[in-house]
């Protein structure tokens, strides 16, 4: 059973895959209503850029309400792809992809609302926190690519969106430093898990390349 000790992220992959299974009877539904697993990717892209829109406005708790309810939207996508059979490469890639359009759009949508009322420092630890975050994805897809899996860290994108709505919910609640501070948290957690990602990768890749030298060496005879 895998741990966060040796994930290195605040949730366990099955407390992940728990999380996933209380959704499918909301899945299961919405299929029934005719919603196909591309349409819910769709519909939860269009909730978070209802989500930047209000933050573009200034209205950081209802940017953080529409948040927690594409939050509770995601992964619908996937739940019921998976429980009808309809899982697709193409379903996959959307998925990704309305995934980094989704964190672009809100992280601008902050900085359009922070520009409005002149707070110069949200504005660039936005800007780092999208740009950190990216990274965290990219080192992934990358690590995918060479045929390691480095689904670790201690900021994964929902690490990452829960301290955005709790510092989207004080910030407007209490005080517009709490905002601030929970970009800055996003910024360098999402460092660390870049680090901590190639380190696995590194890892992953050594053994590989020794696994490979040490067959190679075993004679066909033997």
């Amino acid at each position: 059973m895998a741990s966060r000790a040796t994930e290195g992220s605040l949730f366990t992959g099955d407390e992940r895959a728990r999380i996933k299974r209380i959704g499918e009877p909301i899945a299961l539904f919405l299929g029934r209503l005719g919603f196909t697993p591309d349409a819910l990717t769709v519909v939860g892209f269009g909730i978070v850029v209802a989500a930047a829109f209000a933050a573009a406005a200034g209205q950081w708790v209802l940017t953080a309400l529409i948040l927690i309810f594409g939050t509770l939207f995601d992964g619908l996508d996937g739940t019921l792809a998976r429980a009808t059979g309809k899982t697709s490469d193409f379903g996959a890639f959307l998925d990704s992809t309305m995934d980094r359009a989704g964190e672009a759009v809100i992280y601008a949508g902050i900085a359009a609302g922070a520009a409005m009322s002149g707070k110069t420092e949200v504005i660039g630890l936005a800007t780092l926190a999208l740009g950190t975050g990216s990274l965290v994805s990219y080192v992934r897809a990358r690590g995918e690519g060479l045929g390691v899996c480095a689904n670790i860290g201690i900021a994964q994108r929902a690490e990452r969106a829960a301290v955005l709505i709790v510092g989207l919910l004080a910030g407007g609640l209490a005080a517009p430093t709490w905002l601030t501070a929970a970009l800055l948290i996003i910024s360098v957690a999402s460092a660390i898990t870049v680090v901590q990602r190639i380190r696995f990768i590194r890892a992953g890749l050594a053994a590989a390349e020794q696994a490979a030298a040490a067959q190679g060496k075993v004679s066909p005879h033997q």
